[in-house]
């Protein structure tokens, strides 16, 4: 998974790619608990780029998208928002999947 570094490196990921933007922060237990099995999600996945997005860093893009829980998932098809999965819940691997079988 890459790391956005700018808030620009993100635009060109969600422009030119499909992409699945995931907001967490190192101090995030929920965000601590997905994070072992999001390289299996990603492998499922192969279409989608997955992008990891710091809240801490990048608060204007979160409040852009309307992100006030982590981890939360938002999908980018052609430059457009496809879905989303965003809640201040924790996440299984099971919900994940389920959201990426409705976004692919």
């Amino acid at each position: 998974m890459t790391t956005i570094e700018t808030e620009e490196q993100f635009n060109d990921f969600i422009k030119n790619e499909n992409v699945v933007a995931v907001f967490s922060a190192d101090w995030c237990p929920d965000c601590r608990v997905i994070e072992p099995v999001l390289p299996e999600i990603e492998d499922a996945y192969p279409d989608f780029t997955f992008v990891e997005v710091d809240r801490d860093q990048f608060i204007d893009l979160c409040r852009e998208y309307d992100v006030f829980g982590i981890p939360s998932f938002i999908a980018f098809k052609n430059g457009t928002e496809a879905g989303r999965f965003v809640s201040k819940d924790r996440k299984t691997k099971g919900e994940v999947m389920a959201f990426m079988e409705e976004v692919s």
